[in-house]
């Protein structure tokens, strides 16, 4: 009889009868409740690992999204502050400015703080003094108006945030009081300024900061206010896109033709949002660590499986299956685990992430506590956004670790000997 005739041939992989071994494997039997039950709680990890990653890193990034929209919505991406002289001349270097290729938006502003005041309550405030076709300008204002109308903006009146307006029990058409320290100077020193503003709109950019703090009031007027005379605090620069605005400062310090102290949205912010980076990466990783539990379960649920199929291993091994096929049939067994428990997770977190606020207003009447407040994470709804890379890298993760965990099972199976597995038989 020829050798090579006598050699078992080994199977094309991934054949039917390892992915129908593999299935059959992970079906439920009585004498296998063990496993199963192992592998019923390795998928079950696996799922809520995934789910819970892309759940964390949709609201970590719409965090960062909506606080840059609110942020750079309000603030310039590029503030230009006097040096060495007086900023008078804020018309011509706005001018100027505005001209540079990629501006979309250069205005001057003038800025302090207040205490406004009512017949109700007194809280600390932030007035911004900007010029009216400005103010129209500025779409997160102009977008968000809720009651009044910018056409009123008038020398003689302010429009306020919601949250202001709140808790000062004010309406349009009421007056609030500003009461400032830079006030009138006197032989016995400099008395506070108090005047009363008419509110002629009322606002709300859904970020609590500044719904609760500014006030706008036109730039004569604050000049006045603040007994700044023909100057202002400095001139703020919108542009295309924020996230070049390295590229601007050569060309806006160019274009101002003075000496200028010239600071950006990142210098300005950087701790606030490098926090939040640290806070997203540590999350991850600490998040994965579900993921690698499921898998360590997926692990010793294989190894269970193996011991209790060395005997049908090793009939497998003399009916002419080769290593390849019976690693095949157990690295399928435990893969699927892990397919299947992405998969799940992977619709799960995308349809929480979809609904998160729904879910959360539901929770929060369910128990009656409010599970986001606005004070504290500075927005007034809990954002989500999904990114495609970050949806990637998980599944990525979660396939990588299930697969991982895999191989040893399946090559502690293949190594089986069938004349040991046999023996006492």
């Amino acid at each position: 009889m020829n050798e090579d005739a006598a050699r078992p041939r080994a199977t094309r992989p991934f054949a039917p009868f390892e992915w129908m071994l593999s299935l059959r494997y992970l079906r439920a039997r009585r004498k296998e409740g063990v496993i199963s039950v192992i592998a019923g709680f390795s998928l079950l990890g696996i799922t809520l690992g995934v789910a819970t990653l892309i759940i964390v890193m949709a609201v970590m990034n719409g965090f960062r999204t909506e606080l840059l929209d609110r942020i750079l919505g309000l603030n310039g991406h590029l503030v230009i502050q006097p040096m060495d002289s007086e900023l008078t001349d804020f018309d011509v270097v706005s001018e100027r400015v505005g001209q540079v290729s990629g501006v979309t938006l250069a205005f001057p502003f003038v800025e302090g703080q207040v205490l406004a005041s009512s017949p109700v309550a007194g809280f600390g405030a932030m007035v911004r003094g900007m010029r009216r076709d400005d103010l129209r300008e500025l779409e997160t204002i102009a977008d968000n108006v809720l009651v009044g109308a910018l056409d009123d903006f008038e020398p003689e009146s302010v429009v306020i945030g919601s949250r202001l307006a709140e808790r000062l029990g004010l309406r349009v058409g009421d007056a609030i009081n500003l009461i400032s320290p830079r006030g009138a100077a006197t032989p016995f020193g400099t008395t506070p300024r108090v005047k009363a503003y008419p509110i002629a709109a009322i606002f709300e950019i859904g970020m609590s900061e500044f719904d609760s703090t500014y006030v706008f009031m036109p730039l004569q007027e604050a000049q006045a206010y603040f007994n700044l005379g023909e100057t202002v605090s400095g001139i703020e620069i919108f542009i295309e896109d924020p996230d070049t605005v390295a590229a601007f400062r050569g060309p806006v310090e160019a274009a101002a033709e003075r000496p200028i102290f010239l600071t950006d949205w990142r210098q300005r912010n950087v701790t606030f949002f490098s926090a939040l980076e640290v806070e997203r990466n540590v999350m991850f990783l600490i998040l994965t660590l579900i993921v690698l539990v499921a898998a360590l379960n997926i692990i010793s649920g294989l190894i269970m499986l193996v011991k209790d199929k060395s005997h049908d291993i090793a009939i497998l091994r003399t009916m002419g299956a080769t290593q390849g096929a019976v690693m095949r049939v157990f690295f399928i067994t435990g893969a699927s685990i892990g397919v299947v428990g992405t998969a799940a997770g992977l619709v799960l977190g995308a349809v929480v992430s979809w609904n998160v606020e729904a879910i959360r207003q539901l929770i929060s009447s369910v128990t009656g506590t409010e599970l986001f407040a606005p004070e504290l994470y500075y927005l007034t709804q809990l954002p989500a956004e999904m990114h495609a890379d970050d949806v990637l890298a998980v599944v990525l993760m979660a396939l990588g670790l299930s697969f991982l965990a895999t191989l040893y099972p399946s090559w502690r199976a293949a190594r089986l000997d069938p004349v040991e597995a046999l023996r006492y038989e």
